[in-house]
């Protein structure tokens, strides 16, 4: 499983971390909460263009309302009981402090044991989005439910995020925060567990169990990731619309497939921009974030929008109001805000995908459709040329835009050994 230290400077030579198990408790101070306000009510707004609803992004507009009622009907103090009605605790595991919540059963029905299960969260999640499903895991029967399985749920904070330390050096990624977790779970007396993720906790729960698979009995994900595509073949699937013939596609064969494509390839690569700069320039983009209130809630809530629903980027309130309600969606911005964690959580996506697909272990890595998104913002006007010329016989023409192309694609090569 290895060891790593993501703490402030250099490992202390021969120092034995303290493994203790501290009770935490959220707290934020009234100077706090007041400074917010005043940046809330300081904000400067940039007029929607006419009939765009979230085609653009978060619409000012309805951006307006949300802040309005963050300023003057949301109440953090409500919400902190509610954060704080489940235990929470923190540890030291390799130089930084993890932060999680841990809750056991009330009861347990007997000759049964409780079944250990860790719940990792993604970006621009938190431990928070667990909480409604929590009491139906470790009280099943107090909820009309089978009590034949009942669960003790172990929420951690990914290392950066909301209340666990953000690392201090370079190349925290999906491999170091899974063997941080396997530790914590070791650390609280787990030798055997199952383990749930999503987004980034999807990838983080893959290789918890392919670096111990003895220690996790059963993996559910909500979010599946694979990087058996290939790179090269990837982009040969995004290349073959224009150039067929340059990857051994026949036009019958574009013209089965590309529906397809258009409809989710295509869709996914319209909706990665933040990915792009996250995976480039975290910090740069996060200063604005980390500052503004009001542009942390916008960043976060167009995804909560358009991740929900394709169709709610028509909606001039981006629909966010038809699935959570705006204290739980505020409180996850919150999380954020409180703790300064916008600018670490983004900087995951850099530490995971700025590794090379194709050298790198396959369990260190996410989707392949991240970094090809990368790669293809910088060939995006050779595409649109190589599009004008599809249909006309320039084969000259197309064999100089090729070329030009696979300057602009690192690693395109590589579609002749796919």
């Amino acid at each position: 499983m290895g060891d790593g230290w993501w703490g402030s400077g250099k490992r202390p030579p021969r120092e034995k971390e303290d493994e203790r198990i501290r009770s935490f408790q959220i707290e934020t101070s009234d100077r706090e909460i007041q400074e917010l306000h005043q940046r809330l009510d300081q904000a400067r707004y940039t007029p929607p263009l006419e009939g765009v609803a979230f085609q653009y992004g978060f619409n000012s507009t309805y951006l307006q309302r949300v802040v309005a009622y963050w300023r003057n009907q949301f109440n953090w103090q409500k919400q902190l009981e509610i954060v704080n009605q489940y235990p929470h605790f923190k540890t030291t595991i390799e130089g930084i402090e993890v932060h999680f919540v841990h809750v056991k059963p009330p009861g347990i029905p007997k000759g049964q044991a409780a079944r250990p299960l860790l719940m990792v969260h993604g970006w621009p999640g938190s431990f928070y989005e667990f909480y409604k499903i929590i009491p139906l895991l470790t009280d099943p029967a107090g909820h009309g439910l089978n009590e034949d399985v009942v669960f003790e749920v172990i929420c951690p904070s990914i290392p950066g995020y909301g209340f666990s330390e953000a690392p201090h050096q370079q190349g925290f990624d999906t491999l170091a925060a899974a063997r941080i977790f396997h530790k914590l779970m070791q650390r609280l007396g787990f030798q055997e567990f199952y383990v749930q993720g999503g987004d980034w906790g999807s990838q983080i729960t893959v290789n918890m169990a392919q670096m111990l698979p003895k220690s996790v009995k059963g993996l559910h994900l909500n979010f599946v990731i694979t990087t058996s595509v290939g790179l090269g073949r990837l982009v040969s699937l995004l290349l073959g619309a224009y150039v067929p013939w340059l990857v051994g596609f026949t036009r019958e064969d574009s013209r089965r497939l590309y529906p397809y494509l258009e409809k989710n390839v295509y869709e996914l690569l319209r909706e990665t921009g933040y990915l792009h700069i996250q995976a480039t320039k975290p910090d740069t983009a996060g200063c604005g974030l980390n500052d503004s209130p009001v542009g942390l809630a916008a960043y976060i809530l167009e995804k909560f929008s358009t991740w929900t629903d394709r169709s709610f980027r028509d909606m001039d309130n981006g629909g966010l109001e038809r699935k959570f309600s705006l204290d739980d969606l505020l409180t996850n911005v919150m999380i954020y805000w409180v703790t300064s964690s916008i600018v670490p959580s983004m900087r995951f996506y850099k530490e995971n995908l700025s590794k090379n697909l194709n050298t790198a272990p396959a369990a260190s890595h996410v989707s392949p459709f991240g970094p090809t998104c990368l790669t293809f913002a910088n060939a995006t006007s050779t595409l649109k040329k190589l599009e004008r010329l599809n249909g006309v016989h320039k084969k000259s023409q197309k064999t100089h835009l090729m070329k030009d192309l696979m300057q602009k694609i690192p690693g395109f090569d590589l579609l002749r050994s796919s």
